[in-house]
């Protein structure tokens, strides 16, 4: 009788469960097949639908085709993941679209690798664990019941219970076990909170544990009412296990991942402990990704003068008297210089060219870094661009100065014969966006103050500054931002997502819109249209590790202000304090400095780079600069794409970078800068 009940019940339940999957699957199909349909009315999105199959359109995953720029340059290692990939395509047909232009090209990232061995392994487990899990919930709730039968119970224990145990009393008390709770509790959190999972997934995955724990609860009851006297022997077991209940502890686990770093002197593996938030999606730092890809890092932390603590990362070459600074621009951080992954990212790049690549992150997280840990909000992000150019970035390089003067010379002694006042290493600035604004803010600064600004050559992609032609919806911002700014500086301090659930509902967002490119590419063209038509990956940034629930990058509101205002006056200037008195206690001047009036100051060759598609900083713009430093004397030169704003960052395709490399070599010799004598020893000598 009881089997016969069960398999009615699992019969039952596999069809409830089909009709939910289905439903859900159908609705989710009919939401993607209307956006599918909206884009092929939309004048020129109809190129967003090629590939579809049925209502779905799916990603295409294929090996990188080296780059032939890195023909000379490439490590072993980034051989070896090519050759792997490459290998791999034959194996992968299931998810290729039997194509093989090399326009439609997407290399395989770090996140499609971890997708795909987290997909692979994630059915096997789910059989094997969450039956029992289901037992230990109803455990929980029967925990009345077991106060209510504790006394004759015991009596029964003592009278029938002395002789031996059975194998299937024996085998509760295993499972029950803490090594196997913990066990059990780990592989939980792994499946419930993968990194990759969208919301439509967590919908289906909530669905699958409901249903399984309704029916389980049916079977037990069934159970119970079948077989009472194994029912009561199995409830006797529950009281008077020893430990008297059951703990799982509520912290996040941890796994140690053995990480090697390559290219150190000792490239022994290394344990490192990597958390695991039982609501997270993806929380992988910069050092995460580097170090999965086999690369060498190393975290520098920067406190600037007003208390800021930035984190400086580098994939270091200690031995290079060549390195790179690479700056991110708004709303990003270092992560997006390596977001291609191992081919196609400039960080990656520059270090196989042998630079010593350098990262730089601005103020500016949601976790607000400072030394005073009970900073408020309000005063947190009280800053503008000013503070970008002339407090993160020297900050920043000072730091960077410090670290290769010394490590060049512990490692080469002949060098301390040389002139402490030649400069020992080429350092090159790359920016984009607001972060070649406040590059050259930085070095126009450092020279009407006199103080070396450490630089060889800047290489600007769609530098922000000028920004008086602009998109309709810009102009329309401009002026509804500086007319409520009096009341909106009161009550928002700065522009990011407040809560820790809202980011990690945007995260998942980012993952459902790729799994389903039809939902993903109508919300990528809605976005476009708000940011003037920019064709950029919007919806791609936003699945990036550093948009998660933990942390993220915002932008304050005086850096709002601040292009709103060079919007406003057309010109390249520092931030207006709105009062004659306070500008000139900060600028000696009733006006704040013009830095575009100042360019022929700049001293070393300026490279700038615009996109014929770039909507958020037109190439119009970027001609401004080109022409306002030609005409100051400046050694500039000038080349654009056929990009979008985030394509300097985020594009797959391989011209930018075999430009920025051939610019990069360009460097002949550092700038002889007269720099004291103890410079080295200090970390604030500017």
């Amino acid at each position: 009788m009881q089997r016969l009940v069960d398999n009615v019940l699992a019969v039952t339940k596999e069809s409830v469960m089909t009709f939910a999957y289905e439903s859900l699957n159908n609705i989710v199909r009919l939401i993607n097949g209307f956006s599918a349909l909206v884009l092929a009315l939309l004048p020129g999105k109809a190129s967003i639908l090629e590939g579809l199959h049925g209502w779905e359109l799916r990603p295409t995953f294929r090996g990188p085709r080296l780059p032939r720029w890195m023909g000379n340059g490439v490590s072993s290692f980034n051989q070896f993941i090519h050759e792997l990939s490459v290998h791999s395509d034959a194996s992968s047909q299931e998810y290729s679209s039997g194509e093989d232009s090399d326009e439609d090209i997407s290399p395989v990232s770090y996140l499609s690798q971890s997708s795909q061995f987290s997909q692979g392994s994630r059915i096997p487990k789910y059989d094997q664990y969450w039956a029992h899990f289901i037992g230990y919930v109803i455990l929980w709730v029967l925990f009345p019941l077991k106060i209510l039968v504790r006394v004759p119970c015991y009596f029964y224990c003592l009278l029938f219970s002395r002789g031996n145990r059975s194998p299937n009393i024996s085998r509760h008390q295993h499972l029950n076990s803490p090594r196997r709770l913990r066990s059990l509790k780990d592989q939980v959190v792994h499946l419930a909170t993968d990194r990759r999972r969208g919301v439509i997934e967590d919908l289906q995955l909530a669905i699958e544990i409901s249903i399984e724990a309704i029916f389980d609860a049916f079977r037990k009851a069934s159970h119970f009412v079948l077989a009472p006297v194994d029912t009561f022997q199995i409830l006797s077991d529950w009281i008077f296990r020893s430990g008297g209940g059951y703990r799982v502890d509520s912290s996040e686990s941890t796994e140690t991942i053995p990480t090697a770093t390559l290219g150190d002197n000792d490239p022994t593996p290394t344990e490192r402990k990597t958390s695991f938030s039982s609501l997270n999606t993806d929380a992988r730092t910069c050092q995460d990704v580097i170090t999965e890809l086999g690369y060498p890092y190393e975290a520098i932390h920067v406190v600037t003068d007003d208390g800021y603590i930035l984190l400086l990362e580098r994939i270091p070459r200690r031995d290079s008297r060549k390195a790179v600074f690479l700056q991110h621009g708004v709303f990003d951080s270092s992560m997006g210089w390596i977001s291609n992954g191992v081919v196609g990212s400039p960080a990656f790049a520059a270090f196989d060219q042998g630079y010593d690549v350098f990262l730089g992150n601005f103020r500016g997280l949601v976790s607000r870094e400072h030394v005073d840990k009970s900073i408020s909000s309000k005063q947190y992000w009280a800053y503008s661009i000013n503070e970008h150019g002339t407090a993160d970035i020297p900050a920043m390089i000072t730091k960077i100065h410090v670290v290769k003067t010394a490590e060049l010379r512990q490692r080469h002694p002949e060098l301390e014969d040389e002139d402490n006042h030649e400069q020992l290493y080429k350092l090159c600035a790359i920016s984009h966006s607001l972060g070649g604004a406040a590059v050259i803010m930085y070095t126009i600064t450092s020279l009407m103050q006199e103080k070396p600004h450490r630089l060889s050559r800047l290489i600007l992609l769609s530098p922000a500054g000028f920004h008086d032609d602009s998109a309709f919806v810009f102009t329309i911002f401009k002026y509804a931002f500086l007319a409520l700014a009096p009341v909106l500086s009161r009550i928002v301090p700065a522009f990011y997502i407040p809560t820790r659930f809202f980011r990690m509902l945007l995260n998942k967002l980012a993952r459902d819109f790729h799994n389903y490119p039809a939902i993903g590419g109508l919300v990528q063209t809605l976005v476009g249209y708000v940011v003037g038509g920019d064709g950029s990956n919007w919806i791609g940034v936003l699945g990036l590790p550093h948009y998660n629930m933990n942390d993220m990058p915002g932008v304050s509101f005086c850096v709002a202000l601040h292009l709103a205002q060079m919007k406003r006056s057309g010109r390249f200037r520092m931030f207006d304090y709105g009062n004659p008195s306070t500008n000139m206690r900060f600028y000696g001047s009733p006006e704040p400095i013009d830095l575009g009036e100042h360019y022929g100051l700049l001293d070393i060759p300026v490279d700038l780079v615009a996109g014929r598609k770039d909507k958020v900083i037109r190439p119009s713009m970027v001609r401004k600069h080109y022409k306002r430093m030609k005409e100051a004397g400046v050694d500039v030169s000038y080349n654009q794409f056929e990009y979008a704003h985030l394509d300097f960052t985020f594009s797959h395709r391989e011209e930018l970078l075999a430009y920025v490399m051939s610019r990069l070599q360009l460097i002949k010799a550092a700038p002889k800068q007269v720099v004291s004598g103890n410079s080295i020893k200090s970390d604030d000598d500017d």
